[in-house]
């Protein structure tokens, strides 16, 4: 238990690091250097997916080894499907039953979406990016144990 609570704490961490190069680079982009929103977000988005990878596979999931370009890929469409769930929390929320204050779309997107990606994300992340066949005692464990 205390391996998984380890990773979980690592995976949290990296997460939160992540979302801060993806904020600042964000508001940095949108702000001082003049870009338009969506490439804004486009660039933050790669640039946090990358510090969370990188996060990731020299910390939180070190012992798993991964190599080549695939890992990265399965990384980055993980990311991608979580971004989509929390945009279909948003979307289900605000337009598909009328909650279309800021508050309503902060707590479906922001809040509920996040927190199903979040789960999305860690799960993707241990079982399709960084799997280790036999994993040992102490190490990153399966969610069978």
């Amino acid at each position: 238990m205390v391996a998984g609570r380890r990773e979980l704490l690592g995976f949290a961490a990296v997460g939160l690091l992540a979302y801060a190069v993806d904020l600042a680079l964000f508001t940095w982009l949108r702000g001082p250097a003049g870009h338009d929103p969506l490439t804004a977000k486009t660039l933050s988005f790669l640039a946090g997916c990358t510090v969370a990878y990188l996060g990731n596979a020299l910390g939180t999931y070190r012992h798993a080894r991964v190599r080549g370009l695939r890992p990265y890929a399965v990384f980055f469409a993980v990311n991608v499907a979580g971004a989509l769930v929390q945009l279909l929390c948003l979307t289900v929320s605000h337009y598909g039953l009328g909650l279309t204050s800021q508050r309503a779309d902060t707590v479906s997107g922001a809040g509920i979406g996040m927190a199903l990606a979040t789960a999305l994300r860690f799960w993707g992340t241990r079982t399709l990016v960084f799997r280790v066949i036999g994993r040992e005692q102490g190490r990153v464990g399966s969610w069978t144990g």
